[in-house]
């Protein structure tokens, strides 16, 4: 089984490379606007699916459950749109006495503001085994709050501001999210039976549906006209996303698994990937309303651009380590509490 549960993860992993390769050498057939209609394809169907997935496979009574769980949400909700852009600030405020450009500064400090995905997190967060059910919630909450609260951060921290779109965002959200996971919900209650019989591969659709959100991002990427930006500011802000992504991570891992912190290890999977994670699907277009007219809007948008990919990468590469260690944690906490049991 071992052996099985490895080339399953080393599958995952070259599909990854297989997506991101694809996507150097044909950027133009999955970018905004090719024939893959990522616009419609990715912002609509695969998001719908994720979360149509998501209310099938979902026991009622654990997404119930995990609505109440009111201290775990507000943890991420305070650290995504409260300590990540205001941590941002301050590491920008020194960043800003080097010579790297000052429009990919303030990009940085654009995605610190942005509210969590409505996809990433909940698909690993599924595929390390962790809260699920408290995953779907902040990542749905966190986008619907993050609409609200992202343009007076951005008008804070960058001095910025112009009118958002709220309805038709909100009902982009309610038609992709809210919906999907209902209709499941309903589903699932009319198949209850015939679903934990034959058990369908919910992992396995959820997989590829986080492949084809990689390939479409990645043809965004590679798809972008030259900018003109020297190649030193790019690298150093590459590594930069590379080590807050890992840094806020590390974090969220330490707080939540402290003993006093009443997470258990489910939960810390779910923390990590929803208060770590930035929506590049809500962060663009709300970036383009903001920003609209700006010169640099180009430069600004290129830290969200290369931290979205990072996210999903670094995500997948850390599934089977956090899977190993959520095993090992519920095992040990199984272990300590049959102990205690007076014989």
């Amino acid at each position: 089984m071992g052996l099985l549960e490895r080339i399953r993860k080393q599958w995952f992993l070259a599909a990854i490379v297989l997506a991101i390769t694809f996507a150097y050498l044909q950027p133009s057939v999955g970018m905004h606007g090719g024939p893959l209609k990522p616009e419609f394809t990715i912002t609509y169907v695969a998001v719908s699916t994720i979360f149509l997935n998501s209310g099938l496979s979902l026991k009622t009574e654990e997404l119930a459950s995990a609505l109440m769980h009111i201290k775990l949400h507000t943890f991420v909700q305070i650290f995504t749109l409260g300590f990540f852009p205001t941590a941002m600030w301050f590491i920008l405020k020194l960043l800003a006495l080097t010579s790297i450009n000052p429009w990919l500064l303030k990009g940085l400090q654009t995605v610190g503001c942005m509210p969590p995905p409505v996809s990433s997190a909940v698909i690993l967060t599924k595929a390390v085994g962790g809260n699920e059910a408290a995953a779907i919630f902040n990542s749905a909450f966190g986008s619907f709050l993050g609409i609200v609260v992202t343009p007076p951060l951005l008008l804070l921290f960058l001095g910025s501001s112009s009118s958002v779109p709220f309805s038709s965002i909100f009902s982009q959200l309610f038609m992709t999210v809210v919906i999907p996971l209902i209709l499941g919900q309903i589903l699932r209650r009319y198949s209850k039976d015939w679903l934990e019989r034959k058990k369908p591969p919910f992992g396995v659709i959820s997989s590829c549906v986080l492949l084809m959100i990689i390939y479409s991002t990645f043809c965004d990427t590679f798809s972008s006209p030259k900018i003109d930006l020297d190649t030193f500011s790019l690298i150093i802000i590459v590594l930069l996303i590379f080590f807050l992504q890992l840094s806020f991570m590390f974090l969220t891992f330490i707080i939540s698994t402290r003993k006093k912190s009443g997470f258990t290890a489910a939960d810390t999977v779910a923390i990590m990937f929803c208060s770590t994670h930035k929506s590049l699907t809500l962060g663009i277009p709300l970036l383009k309303i903001v920003f609209s007219g700006y010169e640099h809007l180009s430069l600004i948008s290129v830290p969200l651009l290369i931290y979205h990919p990072t996210q999903i990468l670094l995500g997948g590469l850390l599934v089977g380590t956090m899977k190993s260690w959520m095993i090992t944690r519920q095992k040990a906490l199984k272990l300590s509490r049959q102990t205690k049991i007076p014989v």
